[in-house]
């Protein structure tokens, strides 16, 4: 079977959930550990509070607890969906994939069932939609259980005032399925763009084979830490974001005024204001969830998406685009009739 992909799929969001870490870090502990005037972190930062992870809370942990949580509003069962895909920036350990790791605390052994892991970075979730939908349209899936599961905290530098305080744990959770159309509910565009001029804007150097333990510990320490050009990511991200929406939205065949929601990544609160800003939206359209929860990486598009669902901000029917930036530097967009 051939996909065309000009044509919309298909597809229903059957059931979101997502999972926060219970110890949360205020603004105003950041503010004590650099000796700065109270509200200093929250105004520089935008965040309030943020969750980290504790030992007892691996990412596949975080990830089943959104995972079960989807699923259950789903109205399903684990065995019920043909395949578990892992959409996370850092995975937890090297080797097995993390989809394997989630698919094991889902009892999921001996089943068989898919699981393979999706790494475009920040940009994860909306990759691992586009294949999901993909593979569903070309009918070698009916059901699949996304999941992004991230822990940013234990890569970062707490002595750089511009990150430290940016990130959040947590994991969100989604299950796409095949619709008859009847509902309307479909995947009508997806579009990814990468720039590699940015490679070294946003990374983290250890982790894979480029740092081993030949080139000592003090180097795998250093290149275990996120470093990030926040001025030169700002730049490029400025410069090319407009034309990228721009073609996710002509190949979606829609107007930006259609929308009734924007699900941007909550990369930082300085991005969500100039994204508010250059797009002309009005206030209630861009869903901004950063204060509560912090940049949780691949996580923040389908746990902003999972809470403006249940609050009721996004339902059945409405014309929704999922918007993001990754490390790379790399756009990633879907627009999806809810």
């Amino acid at each position: 079977m051939t996909v065309d992909p000009s044509r919309p799929i298909a597809v229903r969001i059957l059931g979101t959930g997502d999972y926060l870490p219970a110890r949360q870090v205020t603004s105003d502990s950041f503010d004590q550990r650099w000796g700065k005037p109270a509200g200093w972190t929250l105004r520089h930062a935008g965040v309030r509070v943020r969750h980290y992870a504790g030992a007892e809370e691996p990412a596949s942990l975080m990830g089943e607890r959104a995972a079960r949580a989807a699923l259950a509003a789903a109205q399903l069962e684990p065995g019920q969906v043909d395949c578990v895909i892992s959409a996370c920036s850092v995975m937890e350990q090297a080797i097995p994939c993390s989809a394997a790791l989630l698919h094991a605390r889902l009892g999921l052994q001996g089943s068989g069932l898919a699981a393979f892991d999706v790494n475009a970075t920040c940009l994860s979730f909306v990759a691992a939609l586009d294949l999901a939908a993909c593979a569903i349209a070309a009918g070698r899936y009916r059901r699949v259980l996304i999941v992004s599961s991230e822990i940013a905290s234990v890569g970062l530098n707490g002595e750089d005032m511009d990150t430290a305080p940016l990130f959040g744990d947590g994991a969100a959770a989604v299950v796409l399925a095949a619709d008859s159309g009847d509902s309307g509910s479909q995947l009508l565009a997806a579009h990814l763009e990468t720039y590699s001029e940015g490679i070294e804007h946003c990374r983290v150097r250890a982790g894979g084979t480029r740092l081993r333990l030949e080139h000592g510990i003090d180097a795998l320490r250093a290149g275990s830490l996120f470093e990030m050009n926040g001025r030169a990511t700002y730049r490029l991200a400025a410069a090319k974001l407009p034309g990228f929406l721009q073609r996710l939205l002509d190949k979606a065949g829609v107007e930006l005024q259609q929308l009734q929601r924007i699900v941007p990544h909550q990369a930082s609160a300085k991005a969500l204001r100039h994204l508010q800003a250059a797009l002309r939206l009005a206030p209630d359209t861009l869903v901004n969830v950063i204060g509560e929860r912090g940049n949780q990486m691949a996580a923040s598009i389908p746990g902003a998406l999972h809470r403006a669902i249940a609050d009721g901000r996004i339902v059945r029917g409405d014309l929704i685009a999922l918007v993001g930036s990754g490390a790379g530097l790399a756009f990633g967009g879907a627009v999806l009739r809810y």
